[in-house]
């Protein structure tokens, strides 16, 4: 009898056993059943604000998580046949374009030596009248987003600063952008009083043909300036070297590059901030310098309005 009671608790334990382990078995696999919907949601989520917000008619791109890294979501963003390593914070709140690498100071010492180092190494010299530089992709959102921001302070200080808008060396956004950039180089390269009013026009629904008509500029100048440029500078693909020899001086990686008296500024993208960066930029600032002007960063790609993403402060276009 007690061999029988035995071999029952035996019998009784192993199914115990074997119910508890496919209990766990259930509990882990719906675990990884839910983390992954929660992260194929996530990357969803995030596909659809870059083509939103950030491409916003320029093109579709598609999201995928591919890993982590301290602490975020790594994404592989295809676009155009490009793959671009992208970031995103679990709480599905912050979109990171681009992530810098920081090696921490060995010391405190040796952190404010760096630092020193670094603020003389960037700091922007001064000229009785500023040269100021843009380098852009006309397609990239984040390009068009600084555009928006500095033609009031350009438009402010007048012929008391040298503006030119200038282009990287290779596109991103078809051939749509190749042929922009061309005409917006033979604009202003040939009916410059115009540029800034086509440019204006551009920035708000990306009509290059209304603009050209609305802004009274000749096209066949412009036409034939853009079939000339394109074949003297082999403009094909990805390549567009019309302002090559700028783009190595200034060691322009991508859009947008803001370079003011010969050096590579930064500045916030509102109209305020950029007339304050290029007027610290003069021997003695002009009156022009106190003109009130928005603090409110542009919305990234075209049309109006104000950046409410908080993440697009600092990105840009750019190849890995």
């Amino acid at each position: 009898m007690d061999e029988k009671k035995n071999n029952k608790k035996l019998v009784m334990g192993i199914v115990a056993g074997v119910v508890g382990v496919l209990i766990i078995i259930g509990v882990v696999y719906g675990a990884i059943a839910l983390t992954t919907s929660g992260k194929t949601k996530l990357a969803a989520k995030t596909e659809k604000f870059v083509n939103e917000q950030l491409l916003a008619g320029q093109g579709t791109a598609t999201v995928k998580i591919v890993g982590e890294e301290s602490g975020l979501y790594k994404l592989e963003v295809n676009y155009q046949g490009r793959k671009i390593d992208s970031y995103v914070t679990k709480d599905g709140k912050k979109f990171f374009p681009q992530v810098f690498e920081m090696t921490p100071a060995t010391s405190t010492a040796a952190a404010a030596d760096d630092s020193a180092k670094q603020a003389t190494a960037t700091e922007v010299p001064k000229t009785d009248k500023p040269s100021v530089e843009l380098f852009v992709m006309s397609y990239c959102p984040y390009g068009t987003q600084i555009e928006k921001g500095i033609l009031p302070a350009i438009q402010a200080l007048g012929n008391k600063i040298d503006f030119k808008l200038k282009f990287v060396s290779y596109t991103m956004h078809g051939d749509k952008e190749n042929q922009e950039n061309l005409r917006q180089y033979c604009i202003d390269k040939d009916q410059s009083g115009k540029f800034q009013s086509y440019l204006s026009c551009f920035l708000n629904a990306s009509d290059s043909a209304g603009c050209l008509k609305s802004n009274g500029i000749d096209e066949n100048k412009v036409t034939s300036c853009m079939a000339a440029t394109a074949k003297q500078f082999d403009v094909t693909g990805t390549n567009f070297a019309v302002q090559k020899a700028d783009n190595d001086k200034y060691g322009v990686q991508g859009s947008p590059t803001l370079v003011i008296n010969g050096t590579t500024a930064s500045s916030a993208r509102d109209s305020a901030s950029l007339l304050k960066t290029i007027c610290s930029a003069f021997n003695n600032a002009p009156a022009e310098c106190q003109k009130t002007l928005s603090s409110s960063a542009p919305a990234a790609g075209f049309g109006t309005g104000n950046d409410t993403s908080g993440g697009s402060a600092a990105a840009g276009c750019a190849t890995n």
